[in-house]
């Protein structure tokens, strides 16, 4: 989203705030911050320490910090993605239209596909990891430690963790040579759709 457009999302949560519906509020508005926020932002920080499911006024805690945080976006303090990351991320969306056009590429063997989209995949989370400075500790690097760093931190879902794992899984068959492991060209679209709406969702940190 781009700045009017979280404005306008903020105003429409702030609306729907009421006393009958807090619960499903509460885990809606925690995941837009921590989305749209980053991860260690103040506002992310105090509506979990404050765990406005355990208040009376429930309702009015959850409006107060939407309220907060639509007067950071208005103010204009709202920090856009960095020219850096946004470098890197037009970087790895060059690598997945390489690997779309790979793909349909006549007597190209899936596994050249395979290959590259685990590149890009590994890249991506390479570049994420750095950026929010999470340390990989003794961890060798590669996409399942960025993974589990990146799970760890609370950034991805464990539904992501194993998909994740699903795709590093043929990337890895097709570093090894397991040709029959990579050989359906619809397996691999697959993979290669599931990567690219993972790094869309993510592409915004």
């Amino acid at each position: 989203m781009n700045q009017e457009e979280l404005i306008a999302h903020t105003k429409r949560l702030i609306q729907r705030v009421n006393d009958n519906n807090y619960f499903g509020m509460y885990a809606e508005v925690r995941e837009f911050l921590r989305v749209y926020g980053g991860s260690n932002n103040a506002f992310l920080t105090s509506f979990e320490d404050m765990n406005p499911l355990k208040q009376y006024n429930a309702a009015d805690a959850i409006k107060s910090t939407l309220e907060s945080f639509l007067d950071y976006l208005e103010a204009g303090l709202h920090a856009e993605i960095s020219p850096e990351r946004r470098a890197q991320l037009d970087v790895v969306s060059d690598f997945l239209e390489m690997a779309y056009t790979l793909l349909e590429t006549t007597g190209a063997h899936p596994a050249a596909c395979t290959m590259l989209v685990g590149a890009t995949l590994e890249e991506f989370l390479r570049t994420w990891v750095e950026n929010e400075g999470l340390p990989l500790g003794a961890r060798k690097p590669g996409i399942e430690t960025y993974s589990q760093v990146l799970r760890d931190a609370d950034l991805i879902t464990k539904q992501d963790g194993k998909d994740i794992t699903a795709w590093a899984g043929l990337r890895n068959h097709a570093a090894h040579g397991e040709w029959n492991e990579v050989s359906d060209k619809n397996r691999v679209a697959l993979m290669l759709e599931g990567v690219n709406m993972f790094m869309r969702k993510y592409s915004v940190p």
